[in-house]
């Protein structure tokens, strides 16, 4: 991948976990610096050190945002951590890309919003999915009208993961539930192409711990428009997604979410464009480069998710739980 037109940032993960893995080899991808690591243990932390060939391992969160040659840090820690990891992280001076759900609660992410902008930092949310090539294509094809008028979205985030309850999306103290670390995606989805929902409603199975195994979701949006989504972390579906236009629809295929192929279809059937992604590494690169453009610009927050929006995807995600009836320990 060819590196921007303007400096890079000293990028340092935060935890050691499977999502930071990928993001650190994405990062080592791009040519990026990735140059410190956090962990709670020591020995994660240099292992995970020596895998991607970083050049400093800190034993305690506190330490990596104390470390002066760290620009930005990117939250690995799962759901209920994000909040306290980013405020630690901004408060010690340091840009933050923070692993999607944003926080676990529309008021967390709010904190996180108002500690940023209270020091003029970047905080971004990691939904990477926004930034890959198809969807920025697929954006410019809604904005053009080839659609017609867009009337119905469908995206489904299904996958067969573990009914072992101590497992991280079963675990509710964890913030589990396919909500929050599955449905997110479809319903950052249907905000980015339809906008704010103006109704919803939603239908669920919860297991034993009180979280969400699968869920089912409708909104209405501005002009009409409908989406609906399914998620589930106990049964795999097909995951593509569907726009509705009058004049045309895109289908994009498996695994919508991440960098794939989808073709621009009219009404007769014909289809009109083909578009196929061509990618290095798994595509969390995307996100990161925009994260270091709008350090470098001043701009200080996405274009394509700005921080407000991320603060009201939030509240949508738990007014879904309040409709389903989920609630974490955290808000007792």
């Amino acid at each position: 991948m060819t590196s921007p037109d303007f400096p890079g940032l000293r990028w340092g993960i935060l935890a050691t976990g499977g999502i930071a893995h990928a993001f650190a080899h994405d990062l080592r991808t791009a040519g990026r610096d990735l140059v410190a690591v956090g962990s709670r243990r020591a020995p994660a932390a240099q292992a995970f050190a020596d895998e991607f060939g970083i050049a400093r391992a800190h034993d305690s969160y506190e330490a990596l945002v104390d470390d002066p040659d760290v620009d930005i840090l990117y939250i690995a820690t799962p759901h209920p951590a994000h909040a306290e990891n980013a405020i630690l992280a901004l408060e010690h001076g340091k840009h933050v890309l923070v692993e999607k759900p944003f926080t676990l609660t529309q008021p967390e992410a709010a904190r996180v919003r108002d500690v940023a902008r209270a020091n003029d930092l970047l905080a971004m949310e990691a939904m990477w999915t926004r930034y890959l090539p198809h969807m920025i294509r697929i954006r410019e094809i809604v904005a053009s009208g080839a659609l017609g008028e867009v009337r119905a979205l469908f995206a489904d985030h299904t996958q067969r993961i573990s009914t072992d309850p101590a497992h991280r999306l079963n675990a509710i103290e964890l913030g589990g539930g396919a909500l929050l670390d599955l449905g997110i995606y479809p319903v950052s989805f249907a905000w980015d192409i339809l906008g704010e929902p103006t109704t919803m409603t939603a239908s669920a199975r919860l297991i034993e711990t009180g979280a969400d195994s699968e869920i089912a979701t409708t909104f209405t949006h501005a002009g009409g428009a409908v989406s609906s989504t399914i998620s589930a972390s106990r049964s795999a579906g097909p995951n593509v997604a569907h726009i509705l236009g009058t004049e045309a629809r895109i289908d994009i295929d498996r695994v919508w979410y991440s960098p794939t192929s989808f073709r621009v279809i009219d009404p007769s059937g014909d289809v009109v464009e083909d578009y196929v992604s061509q990618h290095e590494g798994r595509g969390m690169q995307y996100q990161a480069l925009a994260a270091e453009r709008y350090v470098a610009d001043g701009t200080l927050d996405s274009d394509i998710l700005p921080l407000d929006e991320t603060v009201a995807i939030m509240g949508t995600l738990d007014e879904l739980r309040r409709i389903v009836g989920v609630r974490y320990p955290q808000e007792d």
